[in-house]
């Protein structure tokens, strides 16, 4: 009997031409239309005018998304411009990680890209390009309306949006000013997001706010620092025979300055310790000082080199900071024999600023409004540092997660601005896990 049904089935479609191979390939067709149906949904959303897919190692789905965005939240009158995001999918189940960027967004274009929270918990990942960098660039370029508020304003907007597609849990997450972007997104839109995770983020206190040169003093070990010094002071007093090396990199690598040539030399020299533990290059790696001239200015330039310095094309991010993220300033007393500036107050305007910026000064209100809320509220907040970065010098105050139940600090020991849940010694990586675990499954 189970021959005879067997063979009947296999007649039937011999007849009607439908092979098993054929099968397939629809059951191939069908995964696909199901695919497509986020593009659908991301297609469909208010002020959403172009929606394209891009190949990924690590997510099911991935798209460049262009949204139309006001200039000014307050005045829409003023206008509008177009900003980036990236939308990678996992399912519309899943919880969605919103990633804040403080800069341009180019490496979301990259297939193997995913942040570790993600990785983990298998989230969805919404990542926004920041507004003023890179694709998301009005024109013209109008800096009144780059303010952190109405950049809050647009991670709110395309939150809401992508509510409508993603109900579940939501997590943002930054790193530097990215994670900047997540504390000032927060303070706006408190309820926004189930869990905020900034990394290595600072809250500045003014344009120089003071607190990075005495912190920059406590870094590594007495030995390391004395080591620090005494190539800085070498550099300089060797000045006649590297400003020549400084010029023809700086032509090979077409840099253009604000400021003579050995004036950025002096810059060099007070951004490298600043620059050598930000990253965490060991101080082993500093040659002695009876080095050559050419080893020396080798590993001054593979620290704290020249671009930095340069005339960029893309100065929105040293506007912000003049505005009213703040930076920091430079200790110039034990190099005062050899510098050629007489001192480095305002450097950020002289260097970095261009002309149409230049009457910018810096407003207190953001980092008072980020205290004052996190003052008065718990939010459920981990905030990773890492102890020798020197933007800890204006990490989030002690006091603020004094007798909180949520929110959280966490700094790496002898850790740089590479600080990451992953880099965290065993311990404090249990810790930060086990609390992320409990309230993703709240």
């Amino acid at each position: 009997m189970k021959k005879t049904v067997r063979f009947l089935l296999l007649l039937l479609l011999c007849i009607s031409g439908i092979s098993f191979p054929n099968l397939e390939v629809a059951g191939q067709l069908q995964t696909e239309n199901a695919l497509s149906l986020l593009e659908s949904k991301l297609s469909r959303l208010e002020g959403v005018t172009e929606v394209k897919r891009i190949h990924s190692n690590k997510f099911d789905e991935k798209y460049i998304v262009t949204i139309t965005q006001p200039l000014d939240y307050a005045h829409p009158e003023a206008g509008s411009f177009s900003q980036r995001f990236f939308v990678s999918h996992t399912s519309f189940d899943a919880p969605t990680l919103l990633v804040t960027e403080g800069y341009r967004g180019d490496y979301g274009l990259n297939p193997n890209y995913r942040e570790e929270i993600s990785e983990r918990y298998g989230t969805n990942m919404v990542f926004v390009e920041h507004r003023f960098f890179a694709e998301s660039t009005p024109s013209p370029r109008n800096w009144q309306y780059l303010t952190a508020e109405n950049s809050a304003y647009d991670l709110h907007h395309i939150r809401t949006l992508m509510g409508e597609i993603y109900s579940g849990k939501w997590i943002s997450t930054g790193i530097s000013k990215g994670g900047q972007t997540t504390i000032i997104y927060r303070t706006f839109f408190p309820n926004d997001v189930d869990i905020s995770v900034p990394y290595v983020a600072p809250v500045c206190f003014g344009a120089e706010d003071g607190r990075h040169e005495p912190f920059i003093q406590s870094c590594g070990t007495p030995e390391d620092r004395e080591k620090i010094l005494s190539f800085q002071c070498e550099i300089l007093s060797r000045k006649d025979e590297i400003l020549p090396m400084l010029d023809s990199l700086s032509r090979k690598q077409r840099l253009t300055f604000n400021i003579p040539l050995d004036e950025v030399l002096d810059y060099m020299v007070l951004e490298y310790s600043f620059a050598l533990w930000q990253w965490g290059t060991p101080t082993t790696l500093i040659p002695k000082t009876s080095a050559n001239t050419t080893e020396l200015f080798n590993h001054l330039i593979q620290v704290s080199g020249p671009d930095y310095f340069a005339v960029s094309d893309e100065p929105s991010f040293f506007v912000q900071a003049a505005k009213e993220l703040g930076y920091y300033g430079y200790d110039t007393k034990p190099f005062k024999k050899w510098l050629t500036i007489n001192t480095s107050k305002g450097y950020l305007h002289n260097l970095f600023l261009p002309e149409d910026a230049s009457g910018i000064h810096f407003d207190h209100t953001l980092h008072k409004k980020i205290y004052k809320y996190l003052k008065h509220n718990d939010p459920r907040m981990i905030c990773i540092y890492g102890q020798y970065d020197p933007w800890t010098a204006a990490a989030l105050d002690d006091k603020l997660f004094t007798g909180k139940s949520n929110m959280i600090k966490v700094v790496e020991p002898a850790g740089s601005h590479r600080a990451r849940i992953g880099t965290l010694p065993p311990e404090q990586a249990k810790k930060v896990w086990n609390t992320l675990d409990q309230w993703i499954k709240e």
